[in-house]
C-alpha cells in the first residue's frame, strides 16, 4: 500500500465521523434563545471533538509526509488509531446528552488518550507537548468524577496545546526537499558540461 492510499482511507474514515457527529447534533424545539440550552451541551461536545479530528488530521499529514515506507507495523498503527477516532461519534454524543456527567466525561477522556499525540511526539522528539499531554489526560479522567468542568477545561488545555501543528517535521521536508533539488540541479549542469566537453573535442578532432 501507498503512503497516498493510505491518507486518503484514513481521510475518508475521518469525513465520515465527522458527517456522523453533525448529524446527531438536535435542533432546538423552538425559536426563542432558550430553545437553545437543552442542544447547548451536545454543541459544545461536538465542537470539541471537531477540533479534536482536526488536529488529528493535521499530525497524521505531516506524519504521512515524513515516512519514508509503509509496512505492516503502520498499518496496523493507523488501523489502531482509527479504532479509537471511531469511538469518537459515541463518546461525544454520550457526554452531550447527559450534559457532562462524570462517567461520560472520564471515558471521552479515555478515548482522547489513544489518539496520535504520543505517536508524533515520538516522530519529533519528546517536548513539552508530547510530555504534558498524557499527564493532563491522566489527571482529568479521575477529576471528572470531583468535577466534571475541571476535566472539561483539560481537555479543552490539551486541544489548545496542539491547535498549532509541530512545524519541525514540515521544516525538515523542506530542507530535503531543497537539498534534493540542489543536487538535481548540480547534476544537470555536469551532465550539460560533460556533452559540451564531449562536443567540444569531436569537433577538435574533426578539424
Amino acid at each position: 500500500m501507498t503512503k497516498g492510499r493510505l491518507e486518503a482511507f484514513t481521510d475518508g474514515v475521518m469525513a465520515v465521523l465527522i458527517t456522523i457527529m453533525v448529524l446527531e447534533l438536535k435542533v432546538p424545539e423552538g425559536a426563542d434563545l432558550n430553545a437553545l440550552a437543552p442542544v447547548l451541551p451536545g454543541f459544545l461536545t461536538y465542537v470539541l471533538s471537531f477540533v479534536y479530528l482536526g488536529i488529528y488530521w493535521n499530525n497524521h499529514h505531516h506524519m504521512l509526509h515524513a515516512t519514508q515506507r509503509i509496512n505492516g507495523a503502520i498499518l496496523w498503527a493507523n488501523l489502531h488509531l482509527l479504532f479509537w477516532l471511531s469511538l469518537v461519534p459515541f463518546t461525544t454524543g454520550w457526554m452531550g446528552e447527559n450534559h457532562f456527567s462524570a462517567l461520560p466525561t472520564a471515558v471521552y477522556g479515555i478515548v482522547r488518550a489513544q489518539g496520535p499525540h504520543s505517536t508524533l511526539a515520538a516522530a519529533i522528539g519528546r517536548d513539552l507537548k508530547g510530555k504534558i499531554s498524557p499527564i493532563l489526560y491522566a489527571a482529568a479522567i479521575p477529576l471528572a468524577f470531583v468535577h466534571e468542568l475541571i476535566a472539561d477545561a483539560l481537555y479543552v488545555t490539551v486541544a489548545l496545546i496542539w491547535l498549532v501543528p509541530d512545524r519541525r517535521i514540515e521544516s525538515r521536508l523542506n530542507a530535503e526537499t531543497e537539498e534534493a533539488k540542489t543536487a538535481k540541479e548540480a547534476k544537470t549542469a555536469k551532465t550539460a558540461k560533460d556533452a559540451k566537453d564531449a562536443e567540444t573535442g569531436t569537433t577538435r578532432r574533426d578539424g
